[in-house]
């Protein structure tokens, strides 16, 4: 989402930032004495000024308004799963690539398969969250294996790994 937000930052910029040109060129232009070059401000101002607030165009326009601001007001207050995770002294690891290698750890375990790991956080500490299909024995080897990967990458030891092993199911 953050992808998102970049874009629709810099269309919002763009777009005031062509408005504002063109308002300039437009003033400079009338207070010139010189005809406009893209508006046509007698009847632009004689539109305005006929248009009612009832009219379906306005209130269409309106409504449209109102729900692209209430949709990105959602998406700006939704709590977002964090880029960067605290390694300590200073070190910071790539959630993405991290929960890659859980994963790609937990799937070497003989006897797992489909391993996906998701980094959860709750205050300032995160652990990893590993689902998986495989013979739900293999539970504690998971979970070492997960931790020794952790180890591998210096990161900061949860106090918990939180793993969970379904039974594949026949075909």
């Amino acid at each position: 989402m953050r992808t998102a937000n970049r874009l629709a930052t810099l269309l919002l910029a763009v777009a005031l930032l062509a408005g504002g040109v063109l308002l300039a060129v437009e003033a400079l232009l009338a207070a010139a004495g010189r005809p406009a070059l893209l508006t046509d401000a007698g009847g632009w101002a004689a539109t305005l000024g006929d248009t009612r607030w009832d009219d379906p165009a306005v209130r269409v326009s309106a409504l449209v308004l109102l729900l692209v601001g209430l949709a990105v007001l959602v998406a700006e207050l939704r709590r977002w799963s964090p880029q960067r995770l605290d390694a300590g002294d200073g070190w910071h690891l790539h959630r993405r690539s991290t929960e890659r290698r859980l994963a790609a750890a937990a799937g070497s375990v003989p006897g797992v398969h489909r391993a996906r790991v998701r980094v959860r956080r709750r205050g300032g500490h995160w652990w990893p969250r590993v689902v998986a299909t495989g013979d739900p024995a293999t539970r504690a080897e998971v979970e070492f294996a997960v931790r020794q990967e952790l180890h591998r990458l210096t990161a900061y030891r949860p106090d918990r790994v939180e793993v969970r092993l379904s039974r594949r199911r026949a075909a």
